[in-house]
């Protein structure tokens, strides 16, 4: 019998790292006091200690009871109930930190032991350490605080997952804020797609809140350039599909010709005319681009097909003083309006347009789009809405300045107000585009890998489910493979693990798994672990809500920790129905009914009017 309080047992099989314990007949069960302070023998998730000559042996015991029992023992051991297995992790020595792999494996006989709340600040580090924030506490030793790698959390991307009412929001809020203390970390910065408007109340005094709302040139409008974005990013929002490559090749070339003729009315650093292509980001006109083509299809001319139709040719219907009924106009979206083809004897003949291009549904879809004003964000980007020739009021500086450059070290995008039909899409193309800016000014001051960066993805099986269309799922892809060297990362939040894109979820070096109930959401997980921790991760379904097991590179062991609730919590947690210690919800009196304000928010799309303010001072509206 061993005199170290600690003392758990041998170990009695070696199967790589796993390894089984027997526990000596001393052990009892249930608590085990050591230094006053209570640890709990044989829990699936506690930790154990092999310590061999200087170095010790860090494992999480990963099953416990009869079916720990090594198979070639089951049948003589009656006793199968008293066997611990153990999944090694990593080692370390009073005088090298913990490391995760193992460079030796214990022998049979080796003593095993609990591990302490000594070993483990040994283990996870200090909280004052610069590269670690502390989220929660341990559960197995809560006078040790849950500490995350800070490196590891954004550069090697991280995925919090779980059940609706676990607690994700919450977590996501929690590490946001500690990765943005201002005290710590000044520089910090972090962009979030918030699908649902959860995070403004959240992350209040660490955010800047950008979201869809009616009007233009407002200091808190999310506005998107759709000129910055690139022609395969552009065509989804615009036409929808083009029906043949002639389309495509000729929708190309018009927007190349505009962006052309912008560029050489206003000159822009960094490239020259002759170098546009469809993907260079310069402004130009999608209303003008909309008329071009309306009147390259629907013109009626006075000379046939196989004449020079242009311009000069077009038919316009005129009134009795000889002018033009409806000449039309691209700035508002209103077509011109044409005399009718005709070919009757004594008239003058009209005649159809000689293109061959068909896209006529296309191009009248683009104009309802036009006119819709839920797209106004992405057709009228206030500042960054273009003239008919291309001028605009700011350039992409001023954009990327907004979102990424504000005293504030969060960007929230309330994307909350996007027609759900261009959602997809339109995340895709938003994270193309600040990842290529922070790509391609890798190397300067507000550049990736001298201040990276932290996408955070909320809801993301609603854009990055398996079979959904690609665009967000390939920009979000590239950031997973190649974002680590460009100081540009990724935190993938769902509730539905089994939908979002396997590329993605495996790419994440770390997740932070809370209550997950169904079984194809809780198998996505533990296959997307790389940790030997089936018997681990079996406790998913049972977490307290606040609970989540971590694992991965942020975490020298995995560990289940409890969150800590932040000062502000997400839109996203439950009301009360029944509230006991005042009235409340359900209970308490009824008030005279007034539906006046209801209809009020719903129609101008906006729960909250405090947001309902004008520019800053000093700036004016762009009409």
């Amino acid at each position: 019998m061993s005199a170290d309080p600690t003392y758990l047992g041998t170990v009695q099989d070696v199967a790589g790292a796993t390894v089984s314990v027997a526990l000596d007949a001393s052990t009892g069960s249930g608590l085990l006091f050591v230094d006053g302070q209570p640890y709990r023998i044989g829990q699936v998730g506690s930790f154990v200690r092999i310590p061999l000559g200087f170095t010790d042996l860090i494992g999480i015991v990963s099953q416990a009871g009869a079916g720990a029992v090594p198979a070639n023992l089951a049948s003589a051991d009656p006793y199968g109930h008293r066997w611990l297995t153990v999944q090694l992790i990593g080692e370390g020595t009073a005088d090298r930190p913990f490391s995760r792999g193992i460079s030796l494996l214990p022998s049979i006989g080796d003593p095993a032991h609990i591990v302490t709340e000594t070993d483990l600040v040994r283990v996870y580090g200090r909280p004052d350490s610069a590269e670690r924030i502390a989220i929660g506490r341990v559960a197995s030793a809560m006078a040790i605080p849950a500490l995350l790698d800070i490196n590891a959390i954004v550069t090697r991307h991280s995925a919090v997952l779980g059940a609706t009412g676990a607690g994700k929001s919450t977590t996501v809020v929690q590490v946001l804020r500690a990765l943005t203390d201002p005290a710590r970390y000044p520089s910090a910065r972090a962009l979030v797609f918030d699908i649902h408007g959860e995070y403004a109340a959240a992350l209040e005094g660490r955010a800047r809140v950008l979201w869809v709302r009616s009007g233009e040139g407002h200091a808190d409008s999310l506005h998107v350039p759709y000129w910055a974005l690139s022609f395969d990013e552009l065509i989804p929002l615009t036409f929808g599909n083009l029906p043949d490559d002639a389309s495509v090749g000729a929708v190309r070339d018009e927007i190349v010709r505009l962006k052309r003729e912008a560029l050489e009315t206003y000159p822009r650093g960094g490239v020259e005319p002759t170098d546009v292509t469809a993907d260079t980001p310069v402004p130009f006109s999608i209303h003008q681009l909309w008329f071009t083509l309306h009147r390259l299809l629907n013109a009626t001319h006075t000379v046939g097909q196989g004449a020079n139709q242009g311009p000069e040719t077009e038919a316009l219907e005129l009134d009795a003083g000889g002018e033009p009924v409806q000449p039309g106009d691209a700035s508002t979206v209103t077509p011109p309006r044409y005399r009718p083809a005709t070919q009757a004897a004594g008239e003058e003949k009209i005649y159809l347009s000689g293109s061959a291009l068909n896209i006529r549904r296309q191009v009248d879809g683009l104009a309802s789009r036009l006119r819709d004003r839920r797209f106004d964000f992405l057709f009228r980007p206030g500042f960054w809405s273009p003239a008919l020739d291309g001028a605009v009021n700011a350039d992409l500086d001023d954009f990327l300045e907004q979102w990424l450059g504000g005293e504030e070290a969060v960007a929230v995008l309330d994307l909350s107000g996007v027609p759900t039909a261009v959602l997809t899409d339109l995340v895709g193309a938003l994270t193309r585009v600040v990842y290529d800016a922070l790509f391609w000014a890798r190397r300067l001051s507000e550049g990736g890998r001298e201040r990276p960066l932290l996408f955070v993805f909320e809801e993301a099986h609603a854009y990055l489910a398996t079979g959904r269309a690609p665009g967000a799922a390939s920009a979000v892809q590239r950031v997973v493979k190649e974002g680590r060297k460009y100081g540009v990362g990724a935190m993938i939040v769902s509730q539905r693990p089994s939908e979002v894109d396997p590329t993605i979820l495996s790419q994440c070096g770390t997740v932070i798994a809370l209550r997950l109930s169904n079984a194809t959401d809780r198998n996505h997980v533990a296959g997307s672990v790389t940790d030997n921790l089936a018997g681990l991760l079996s406790m998913l379904p049972v977490l307290r809500t606040g609970e989540a097991i971590v694992v991965g590179e942020a975490v020298p062991l995995p560990v289940r920790a409890l969150i800590d609730l932040p000062d502000h919590l997400p839109e996203s947690t439950d009301p009360r129905i029944v509230c006991i210690d005042e009235p409340g919800g359900w209970n308490r009196g009824r008030e005279p009914s007034d539906f006046a304000d209801v209809v009020e928010r719903w129609r101008s799309q906006d729960p909250v009017s405090s947001r309902v303010i004008g520019p800053p001072d000093g700036e004016a509206e762009v009409n």
